[in-house]
Formats: structure tokens, sequence, C-alpha cells
């Protein structure tokens, strides 16, 4: 491998992570490592019916509702 594609393959490696990177750059200066993703609560107003058949659907399925959501809202954005 030439020497310019190793660098532009760890820099495309670096900003498709910068939030590890960041997270390890941190921990150089403080010690402490910090958590690289954080989750957040929300709050949202959908049809009852629509829950109800959801939380059903994903017990029956041993689906945890909020890691599932957040898979429908990476592929509507088409995200990793």
């Amino acid at each position: 491998m030439k020497k310019s594609n190793f660098l532009s393959e760890c820099r495309e490696i670096v900003y498709k992570n910068i939030e590890i990177f960041q997270a390890i750059e941190n921990y150089d200066k403080t010690n402490k490592l910090s958590k690289a993703f954080y989750r957040e609560r929300i709050n949202l107003t959908i049809d009852g019916t629509i829950l109800k058949k959801f939380k059903k659907y994903c017990q029956e399925h041993g689906y945890n509702m909020s890691r599932l959501i957040e898979k429908y809202i990476k592929e509507e954005l088409k995200l990793k």
C-alpha cells in the first residue's frame, strides 16, 4: 500500500469515527474515559392503537422498543 493511500484511509477512518477519537483524546488529557455515544430520552405523541400493537410485537419477538425505533430512524436517514 502506498503511503498516500494509507494516510487517506487513516483520515477516512478518523472522520467516520470522530466521536471515538475525541473520547480517546479526552482520556489522554483527563485520565477519565467518557462515553463516546450518549443515549437521550425523547417524548413522542403517536396513535395509541399503534403503540399498543408495537409494544405487543416487541414483547412477542423479544425486541427492545427503543433499539427498534432507532434502527428505523437510521434506515430512514440512510445511516449505518
